[in-house]
């Protein structure tokens, strides 16, 4: 049983990894492509490790696997938020569809 639970946080977490990269190769400007990575790429590296974590069951490795976890949700969403606030800082401004 825990290994089809495995399975499928593995499977549902590479597909947010892989919904994360088409996401910063489609969309238009930098905003848009931080928000998608960030979003998808937490979520995904999280599902994955927590996983990873469910398939080692009570090892050794499991407390390393969700320290790796929590680090990652607090750590993913601090940086892309520092990137950004430097981006626009630095006069990076957002697309706009409308005319000014």
């Amino acid at each position: 049983m825990s290994t089809a639970v495995a399975a499928g946080l593995l499977v549902v977490g590479t597909a947010f990894l892989t919904v994360s990269a088409i996401g910063s190769i489609r969309l238009p400007d930098f905003f848009t492509r931080a928000h998608a990575v960030a979003k998808s790429e937490t979520l995904g590296l999280f599902l994955v490790v927590l996983g990873l974590a469910v398939h080692h069951g009570l090892a050794a490795a499991t407390p390393r696997l969700l320290f790796i976890a929590f680090f990652a949700l607090i750590a993913n969403a601090t940086a892309m938020h520092a990137v950004a606030r430097a981006a626009m800082r630095s006069g990076h401004r957002p697309l706009s569809e409308t005319p000014p």
